[in-house]
C-alpha cells in the first residue's frame, strides 16, 4: 500500500499546485484557498518535499502564531534536507535570522547558503560573496572566497539556473 499512498500524495500535490498557481481551474475564493492549504498540509505531512517547501514557506512567512511559524520552519528544513534548492536557501535564512524554535546559528546559515549556492541558487551565492566581502555570518574577510562566490552567482544568473 505504500506505493498507492505515494501515488495518491503525488496526485494531491499536483492538484494543490494547480490550485495554487492557476486561476483558470477554480475561481480564487476563500473556499479554494482552504482546499489548497488542506491539500498542501496533507502532502507536507506525508513527506512530499515540494509540498513541505511551499507549505512550510507559507506557514513561516504568513502565520501569526509562533507555533505555526515553527512548524513552517520545520517543513522548510525537512525539504532542504531532501535537496530542495529553494528550501536550502530558506533554511539558511531561518538560521541567519533565527526564530522561536531555531535560534540564530550563523555556522548553520553558511552551510545552507553554500549547499543552495552549489545547487544553483544565485541569491545564496550572492549572500556568501557579501558575507566574505564584509566579514558577516561569522566569516573572516576573504577577497578570494568573495570573488569565488560572486563568480558563481554571476554565472548562475546569466545561465538561467537562478532559483527564486
Amino acid at each position: 500500500m505504500p506505493q498507492a499512498s505515494t501515488l495518491f500524495t503525488r496526485l494531491e500535490f499536483r492538484l494543490a499546485e494547480q490550485l495554487f498557481h492557476t486561476r483558470w481551474l477554480l475561481p480564487r475564493s476563500p473556499r479554494t484557498q482552504r482546499l489548497t492549504m488542506r491539500l498542501l498540509k496533507r502532502c507536507a505531512e506525508a513527506g512530499h518535499p515540494d509540498a513541505q517547501s511551499i507549505y512550510g514557506h507559507m506557514l513561516f512567512h504568513r502565520s501569526l502564531s509562533p507555533q505555526d511559524k515553527a512548524r513552517g520552519a520545520r517543513y522548510v528544513l525537512e525539504a532542504a534536507q531532501a535537496g530542495d534548492i529553494k528550501s536550502q536557501y530558506q533554511a539558511a535564512q531561518i538560521h541567519e535570522h533565527g526564530c522561536v524554535q531555531y535560534p540564530r546559528r550563523e555556522d548553520y546559515a553558511v552551510t545552507w547558503y553554500a549547499r543552495a549556492a552549489q545547487s544553483g541558487h544565485y541569491l545564496a551565492a550572492e549572500r556568501l560573496a557579501r558575507a566574505y566581502r564584509l566579514g558577516e555570518l561569522g566569516l573572516a574577510i576573504d577577497d578570494e572566497q568573495a570573488a569565488y562566490w560572486q563568480r558563481l552567482a554571476d554565472r548562475q544568473a546569466t545561465t538561467g539556473m537562478a532559483a527564486a
